[in-house]
């Protein structure tokens, strides 16, 4: 049996890791591909090596571009690959450009897509990502939920039939790389010595900001920085190639009061960085899931979410209108159980053996 990965932005490596050697153990051969949509080491190469998931066997070398550019180009040249290998399973993970690309040319030359982390839904169409989603979980020929409520999505929209549960495999990886680094000094995993005067043994927060809502206009992307300025402790921005672009665009400093702008982390860095914080502020999905999987409360600057769970108990809070940062980003872990609504770290097994057992 054939399973042919693609990825290409930072979440989806991370879901990769799991599943990689979770297939290795099952005996399955699996190709990877990597189309470059990110292509910062930083972004893409680090995340390899730290989470020791084999090269990719392809890489589309992408690049940048606006969306239909990016997502044709990944087109072009998904389907000599596909055609190459005709893998039994095409699997793509999350919600991005390359998530649609791949289950489109998949479709097309009548190859099996199942889809990790179908479900989620934001309901908000203005997000490039709520697209991505919901055009994939009707293409896909199976559907990886990681949550009862992303379940329950699936399900309203008629495709009960083709979702299986099997949790969350960012759950895997990450309670993994928590347990490596939980003895790795603060110190070692944030370096802050050239970002000014931040004292690592007091409280801060972490945050990170890229969303095209939240960057695309000066008004929006300075209303926010300035608000982290005015936290009341610390904030180092880890500043997300897309950001650093805008803001440079738009004339603003990411520095200035709380503020600290330094660059992205590898994701054990990440981790440990988020377990030594008093809390984070983002619009990252993925960064949300992180705080809470890591108990570290979040306040996440956008008027939704996908990962409803984390709102219960007041561990995220919504704040898209930014009346509520300077107040509530530095507050006490609340002490409502979190429960585990993303699974008990063992999803990426699961994952294999649905796609050995329903292989065609």
């Amino acid at each position: 049996m054939k399973v042919l990965s693609v990825v290409g932005a930072r979440p989806q490596f991370v879901k990769l890791g799991p599943v990689a050697h979770a297939l290795t153990d099952a005996d399955v051969e699996h190709v990877i591909v990597h189309t470059g949509q990110h292509y910062d080491a930083v972004m893409s190469d680090v995340f390899f090596e730290d989470l020791r998931i084999p090269a990719p066997d392809v890489h589309l070398g992408v690049g940048s571009g606006s969306h239909g550019v990016q997502t044709g180009a990944m087109l072009a040249g998904l389907d000599p690959v596909l055609e190459e290998h005709r893998p039994d399973w095409v699997l793509v993970y999350g919600d991005t450009n390359s998530t649609l690309a791949a289950a489109v040319s998949a479709v097309k030359m009548h190859l099996p897509v199942a889809h990790l982390e179908a479900g989620l839904r934001s309901f908000n169409r203005r997000m490039p990502e709520e697209h991505n989603r919901v055009l994939t979980d009707h293409a896909a020929d199976l559907l990886l939920a990681p949550t009862d409520e992303a379940m329950r999505h699936l399900s309203h929209e008629g495709l009960a039939e083709r979702s299986v549960m099997v949790g969350d495999v960012m759950t895997d990886v990450c309670h993994m790389v928590r347990d490596q680094v939980a003895d790795t000094p603060l110190t070692d995993a944030l370096d802050v010595s050239g970002v000014g005067d931040i004292d690592l043994e007091a409280p801060f927060l972490l945050a990170t900001i890229h969303r095209p809502d939240n960057t695309d206009t000066k008004e929006r992307l300075g209303a926010i920085l300035d608000a982290l300025r005015a936290a009341p402790a610390p904030v180092v921005l880890l500043a997300h190639p897309r950001l650093v672009a805008k803001a440079k665009e738009h004339g603003l400093a990411l520095e200035g009061g709380s503020l600290f702008g330094t660059s992205p982390l590898a994701y054990p860095q990440m981790v440990r960085a988020v377990m030594g914080s008093a809390g984070v502020v983002t619009d990252s999905g993925g960064l949300q899931k992180e705080a809470y999987l890591l108990g570290a409360p979040c306040t996440t600057i956008r008027p939704e979410t996908e990962w409803v769970e984390t709102l219960q108990g007041g561990w995220n809070i919504l704040d898209d209108d930014l009346s509520q940062v300077a107040d509530v980003a530095l507050r006490p872990a609340p002490e409502a159980d979190r429960g585990t609504p993303y699974g008990d770290g063992h999803t990426a097994d699961r994952v294999a053996k649905v796609l050995v057992d329903r292989a065609r």
